[in-house]
């Protein structure tokens, strides 16, 4: 225990230790649960804390031969995707604010302050800032985080994201890179699009239908009309035209729709083949309405899955 406070007042001086990392040796979760505990209630880290629109913020602030720190800020809508750590166990404590974990198959967890979680290598979770308000937590790893892969939710199925390399990115690699891209104004479409798709628990166009009738979700089409004339359209489905989605949806907006009440309203954004509509529910997440998602494969998709469609009224 005292090992664990020295190390946590070298960490909140950003020490960065450089050793043989083959003779150190490797902590266990419960272990790295104690540390980023005893760190979070410990003085002089907080304020090196920025927080960022674009992304969340994260900075490396202890990197010793068994483990390393991480303090991270999420702006409300901000999450990490589906990842794993390599070989790495890990543990994360928030200190302030509330996030949420993801992982398929399981119950969503709620993760209030002062609570820490822990977990080992081949741990693969979504984590997230649903509420209103920013988030900080401290994460620790061990050994030292050297990779994190990627992945997107089939069903509840998780697969390698596509496109993405096999070893992605560290975060210090990532937070270099960002940095960069701010500088120049460089994100590709893919990039905003990948970006988006990270924040998103995307539903398969069976999902959806089951979804609409069995939960109360709406299913949104955003396309234009003349689109829906062509393809068809889904019986049921509200249709709002990606130009005025927000302000329809905007529970601030004075011209929104009447069952546009609060941010707890579950919407599922379609449009004809699901590129657009990830933009636009990741548009809702940051009006607030943070159960906001799209459909994999958008109209196109659900009309080739046999579901039930409004035949179009101008095969021109």
């Amino acid at each position: 225990m005292a090992a664990d406070k020295r190390l946590a007042r070298e960490a909140s001086t950003t020490l960065i230790a450089e050793k043989d990392l083959s003779d150190a040796l490797l902590r266990t979760p419960e272990e790295l649960a104690n540390i980023v505990s005893l760190f979070a209630s410990s003085d002089g880290w907080l304020d090196k804390v920025r927080l960022r629109a674009d992304g969340r913020w994260y900075e490396r602030l202890y990197h010793g031969p068994d483990y390393d720190l991480w303090v991270i800020s999420w702006l409300p809508g901000q999450s990490t995707g589906f990842h794993d750590h390599g070989a790495s166990s890990g543990a994360f404590v928030v200190a302030t604010g509330i996030l949420e974990e993801h992982r398929p198959d399981e119950r969503t967890r709620v993760i209030h302050p002062g609570k820490a979680c822990a977990f080992g290598p081949d741990y693969a979770h979504d984590v997230r800032n649903v509420s209103l308000a920013p988030a900080i937590s401290i994460h620790a790893y061990s050994p030292p985080l050297s990779e994190m892969n990627e992945y997107e939710l089939d069903g509840s199925e998780l697969v390698p994201r596509e496109g993405a390399s096999e070893k992605a990115e560290t975060p210090d690699q990532g937070w270099s890179v960002q940095r960069r891209q701010l500088r120049t104004g460089a994100l590709s479409i893919e990039q905003l699009l990948s970006a988006a798709r990270a924040r998103l628990r995307r539903l398969s166009p069976e999902e959806a239908y089951e979804a609409a009738a069995t939960t109360g979700a709406i299913l949104v089409d955003i396309r234009p009309e003349s689109q829906r004339a062509m393809e068809g359209s889904i019986a049921g489905a509200l249709v709002v035209e990606r130009n005025v989605l927000e302000w329809r949806f905007d529970p601030a907006s004075s011209t929104r729709l009447p069952i546009a009440t609060d941010h707890d309203l579950r919407v599922i954004v379609f449009c004809s083949e699901g590129y657009t509509s990830s933009l636009a529910a990741t548009a809702l997440q940051d009006l607030g309405l943070w159960r906001s998602t799209d459909m994999v494969g958008g109209f196109q998709a659900w009309r080739a899955s046999g579901l039930p469609t409004v035949p179009p009224s101008n095969a021109s």
